[in-house]
This record gives C-alpha cells, structure tokens and sequence, in this order.
C-alpha cells in the first residue's frame, strides 16, 4: 500500500517513514499541507497519515480541503492534542482515524491496516483467494498452506490484487503502487513482478490473467496447472 505522511518534524517523520517501510508500506513524506496537495494531484495514495501541527495549513484544514475536492482515501490524523473538541472537529472535518501522541508504532500499524481494509471492504487482516492468503497483520503469506515467498514489490502487487478479487485491478494502480518504492520505476516492472507471481501460483491452480488495455485479475483454473 503507498502512504502519504504529512509531518513537519523531521526526526518524527523519519521514524514512522522508517517504521511504515519496515512494516512493507511504500510510503512517501512531505512536511506542509501545501505540498501535501501538490502530491496529491500527481499520485494517488491509500491513505494519508496527517499531522495536526503543520505550519501555516495545519491538518485539519488540509483534511477539510481534501474532503471538499473529493478525496476519498482513508485519514488518519496524529496531534498532541489530546481535548476532545479537538478530536470531535477532526472527525467532523472528514478524519477517518485520531491517534494522540506520544504513540506506539504497533498501534498506528494496526490502525493503518483497519483503515484500508474498511476502505476496500475488506473485514479481516487475511486475505485469500483460493489458496492463497496473505495476512497483512503477521506480513506472512501461503499458498496452499505452504509458505509463499514474497519480495516487498511482489507483495504489493499481489495485496492489490486480493483486494480486488475477484474484479480485475488497474496497471496504472499497480505502477502508483510500485513508484513508491522506486522513483525510476517503468511500466514493464509491473509486468516483471506479474511474471513473477504467475511463476509462484500458477501451480497451485492460481492464473494471473492480463485484460488487454486494463490491468489484471486473479482467476481459479479448473485444476491445477500441474495436474
């Protein structure tokens, strides 16, 4: 999933960045509200992580002007205000989540994970098709109850496509996804990581089919390509 964090304090957005990415985020960081906007009309995000605190646009206002231009993903605010105005306004102006400093890492995962799967309308932290599972909580995954290997890229794209199953999922999705970890990144390493997964779970019976000028979805053959 890619992030965006709004936090103007250098050191404390550093350790969630850090934190985010070890936890398989691709997570991208700016420090105002003015150029959270500017990301926002370049990339598309699957939730923003907003501090309160931010100079001059602070997050709430930021939360209330995303949500009047029709921004959809989830929001999660952090302050160190901890008065219940303050967050009864938050939740008014659109936040979707309020998490009061100091936290821990743990927590804001586990709320992060909540976030999106409501976002996809997912009701658990594992997700499946078929024989394959990913549960997003222990970062573990398995294919016919074997362990399932995954590098982080191969995991985004195969997390986007279980949350979309059994709908297709764009290529431009999986290309916003995949930029977050790599700035250089092409079209055709979206189609390297696809050949990758089809390689991992065509013989469990799991195809991978590409939908000309879309993107691809995850499909159950009849019987497993080793049969």
């Amino acid at each position: 999933m890619r992030l965006l964090l709004i936090e103007d304090d250098v050191m404390v957005a550093s350790g969630i960045k850090l934190g985010l990415c070890d936890a398989g985020y691709a997570v991208d960081w700016v420090g105002s509200g003015e150029r959270a906007e500017e990301a926002l009309a370049k990339a598309k995000f699957d939730a923003l992580i907003v501090d309160i605190g931010l100079p001059r646009m602070d997050g709430l206002e930021l939360t209330r002007r995303l949500r009047t231009d029709g921004h959809a993903m989830p929001v999660l605010i952090l302050t160190a205000r901890d008065a219940l105005e303050d967050r009864v306004r938050g939740l008014d102006l659109g936040a979707d989540d309020y998490l009061v400093k100091p936290f821990q890492l743990p927590e804001l995962l586990a709320r992060l994970r909540a976030l999106l799967r409501r976002s996809h309308a997912a009701t658990t932290a594992v997700l499946s098709f078929g024989p394959v599972e990913l549960d997003t909580a222990q970062r573990r995954g398995s294919v016919a109850g074997q362990p399932l290997e995954l590098g982080p890229r191969e995991w985004t794209v195969l997390e986007y496509l279980l949350l979309q199953a059994p709908n297709p999922t764009a290529k431009d999705k999986l290309l916003q996804a995949l930029t977050g970890w790599d700035r250089e990144i092409t079209a055709n390493a979206v189609e390297v990581h696809i050949s990758r997964l089809r390689a991992k779970l065509e013989p469990h019976g799991v195809a991978l089919r590409a939908i000309r000028g879309f993107g691809y979805r995850l499909e159950l053959r009849t019987a497993p390509a080793s049969a």
